[in-house]
């Protein structure tokens, strides 16, 4: 028994010293899982699998600040000199006019200046004189002059009105107005639509936007009505403390409304 304990020793320290160096390996089981897309939160509210898509509109009616005035003088004559003559004086009395309501000569701009001969027929070369068509624009700033300054423009020998337009220079913040509340009616009928169907909205998957402006008055009516055929509309947001639709009773022409609308297409997803 001595001389087997012996030779057990040495290998038993063997072994020992062996097993020492060999790393030790961990079962797969006890590894930590990776984190899956499942796992997070965010990603099962944003599921795509069920959507809703739908619009929302606002329109803001505002009072114009502004109006554009496009209007010339058109000359006729024989001779190139002779046109140009008689153009040149029509339009310097015309813009005296203008300046003489209080315009600002910086307010003031030509828009076109076209001279081309008029010829004896459709079909001839035979060039029988020369006209001339000599348009400026006129920025308003102080829009109840409008007509006052237009008429003043014709009795000193304009011939042409091209357009009278009216517009706000604070387009910018009231288009951003009408693209919040369309946000806000789209989320509002989204909201509905869900709720009807027994579900809720989640994550906006998907926006589309589109702005426009137009001007409503008894010289533009084309558009008067159009603000009510589109769904789920917020009508007639006016600015704080603006509740006047124009100029006074005194004045001739009146600028009526701008309306800036804003639409947007919104797709939710649904829980």
């Amino acid at each position: 028994m001595k001389t087997i304990s012996r030779f057990l020793t040495p290998a038993v320290i063997v072994c020992a010293v062996f097993l020492a160096g060999v790393p030790t390996i961990q079962p797969v089981s006890a590894q930590t899982p990776a984190p899956t897309a499942a796992a997070d939160p965010a990603k099962s509210v944003c599921e795509n699998s069920r959507t809703i898509n739908v619009t929302g509109s606002a329109a803001i009616n505002i009072a114009p600040d502004r109006a554009l005035i496009q209007l010339g003088v058109q000359s006729n004559g024989v001779t190139v000199d002779g046109v140009q003559f008689d153009n040149d004086r029509a339009i310097q009395n015309v813009l005296a006019a203008v300046k003489n309501q209080g315009v600002d000569p910086v307010d003031i701009s030509t828009d076109i200046y076209v001279i081309e001969p008029m010829y004896e027929d459709y079909d001839s070369l035979f060039i029988k004189g020369y006209r001339i068509d000599n348009t400026v624009s006129i920025t308003v700033r102080d829009v109840p002059k409008t007509s006052a300054i237009l008429a003043a423009a014709l009795k000193a020998g304009s011939n042409r009105v091209s357009d009278v337009s009216f517009y706000t220079s604070d387009l910018r913040k009231y288009r951003d107005q009408a693209r919040d509340l369309a946000m806000t009616a789209a989320r509002e009928k989204a909201d509905a639509l869900a709720a009807a169907a027994g579900a809720k909205t989640g994550c906006v998957m998907n926006i589309n936007e589109n702005s426009w402006t137009y001007f409503s008055s008894p010289w533009n009516s084309s558009y008067r009505n159009s603000s009510q055929m589109t769904q789920n509309v917020i009508q007639n947001a006016m600015p704080s403390g603006d509740s006047s639709s124009g100029t006074g009773d005194e004045e001739p022409l009146s600028p009526g409304k701008i309306a800036v609308k804003a639409e947007v297409s919104v797709t939710f997803t649904l829980q």
